[in-house]
């Protein structure tokens, strides 16, 4: 089981990075469906992963630009 839990967890870091809207419209549903499995501080955790990512992203897009 943990290798499909490793690529379950690949696709959703590859659909994060290249259709976050997508992926934020999966991550609502399951929050509806699952809500067990987000309890916790995992929204102030997350909003430091987006906002670090962020971050990332315009770095990576000032280097493509150079």
């Amino acid at each position: 089981m943990s290798n499909l839990d490793e690529s379950i967890g690949k696709l959703l870091l590859d659909l994060q990075k290249n259709d976050p809207d997508t992926f934020k419209k999966l991550m609502k549903i399951a929050k509806e469906e699952n809500p067990e499995l987000f309890e916790g501080d995992i929204d102030e955790d997350n909003k430091k992963i987006d906002e670090y990512n962020r971050k990332i992203e315009e770095y990576n897009q000032k280097v493509d630009e150079d």
